[in-house]
């Protein structure tokens, strides 16, 4: 699942650690979700979501990869 969480960060100009304050995980959690090694829970996709007044499908894209 491809993101652009590191592209929304920057409009708002957030770190990671700021943006994982506002969603209530670590630092680590977001940059392992930004770099597609962890799949957020539908509660944090949606905090994220949330933070950038975005909707999740617009943040989170599902790759041919992921039907297979």
């Amino acid at each position: 699942m491809k993101n652009t969480i590191k592209v929304e960060r920057a409009k708002k100009d957030f770190t990671q650690a700021d943006l994982a304050e506002k969603v209530g995980v670590s630092r680590q959690t977001i940059n392992s979700i930004e770099k597609g090694k962890f799949i957020p829970s539908t509660l944090l996709a949606l905090k994220i979501a949330h933070v950038f007044a975005e909707k999740v499908d617009s943040i989170f894209l599902l790759e041919k990869d992921d039907w297979e």
